[in-house]
């Protein structure tokens, strides 16, 4: 088994010495993911958008190690204000319903106050290439 890293192209990961996820294996560590959409490197507003957008860059992420959200098997959620955190609940149903991770929610100061949520996860592949 080989390790390989997965660049999303945010310029986040090149200053801060990280990669967007790591793939050991049949296993996928996505870092800590934004609601910047990292392709205009502009971020929304609203939380309930920024979840979304994290959503879509961890997808992202997934996709490129072979996965997809239903190989998630813990998700981390870290808000800066945990009173906002149930305006998140509709779109992680939306996305993890039925995959149901372990999780965990943390409420931090972020790295750039613009930003209302990180969602870091884990996954492994039920099946698909080795690496």
């Amino acid at each position: 088994m080989t390790r390989r890293l997965i660049d999303s192209g945010s310029t986040f990961e090149a200053q801060a010495a990280y990669s967007r996820a790591v793939v050991d294996g049949d296993w996928i560590f996505v870092s800590g993911t934004t609601g910047f959409d990292y392709a205009s490197m502009t971020i929304a507003d609203d939380l309930v958008a920024q979840t979304e957008q994290c959503f879509r860059n961890i997808e992202g992420a997934l996709a490129q190690a072979g996965a997809t959200l239903a190989d998630v098997v813990r998700v981390t959620y870290i808000v800066p204000d945990a009173a906002s955190f149930p305006q998140c609940w509709p779109v992680l149903r939306s996305h993890f319903g039925d995959v149901r991770p372990a999780a965990t929610m943390l409420s931090a100061g972020l790295a750039d106050p613009r930003m209302k949520i990180e969602i870091e996860v884990t996954a492994r592949r039920r099946s698909g290439p080795n690496d």
